[in-house]
């Protein structure tokens, strides 16, 4: 294992299954992880920052070297805050490489010191994201293979309430 500290950065609105299986091979990897929930301007979320958070602390809680922490600002800026030296970033299709690579190269000029590494989805969780997830709850559908069993009942409700509204 090496001597680094990782970034897994996203919304998680809410984690999924992919995001978890993400999280657990980087801590694999590296000597710590911490998974940042990042503020998108761009989205509207269904769970405040905190509620990502706590969501994230259950289902890492299994995982010593992983930690939770939330930015709202350029992930360059926080990797170079704490120190980091990858960010870790997976990937589902090819359309997500083109804009992730993107991203990449973009880190890597505001933080030459950070190199970012991409894992690759399980085949089961190809398809698999948090806007299907709350597409799919919203409507009343079955999200028990998608989300993490310790948070199912809270992302479920949240999710119907706000089809309710």
């Amino acid at each position: 294992m090496n001597d680094i500290i990782a970034v897994c950065p996203g919304s998680f609105d809410p984690v999924t299954v992919g995001h978890l299986d993400i999280i657990k091979r980087a801590a694999g990897m590296f000597s710590e992880v911490v998974v940042v929930v990042m503020q998108n301007r761009a989205k509207s979320p269904s769970f405040t920052v905190e509620e990502r958070k706590e969501m994230l602390k259950a289902v890492t809680s299994d995982l010593p070297n992983v930690r939770v922490a939330s930015f709202d600002g350029l992930l360059a800026t926080y990797t170079k805050q704490i120190g980091a030296g990858a960010i870790v970033k997976g990937l589902r299709a090819m359309s997500d490489f083109e804009y992730e690579f993107q991203m990449a190269l973009t880190n890597k000029k505001l933080n030459p010191n950070t190199e970012t590494v991409f894992l690759t989805t399980r085949a089961e969780n190809m398809y698999l994201s948090s806007s299907m997830v709350k597409q799919i709850g919203s409507m009343g559908g079955d999200i028990s293979d998608f989300v993490p069993k310790s948070i199912l009942d809270k992302v479920a409700k949240r999710l119907q309430s706000k089809s309710n509204t």
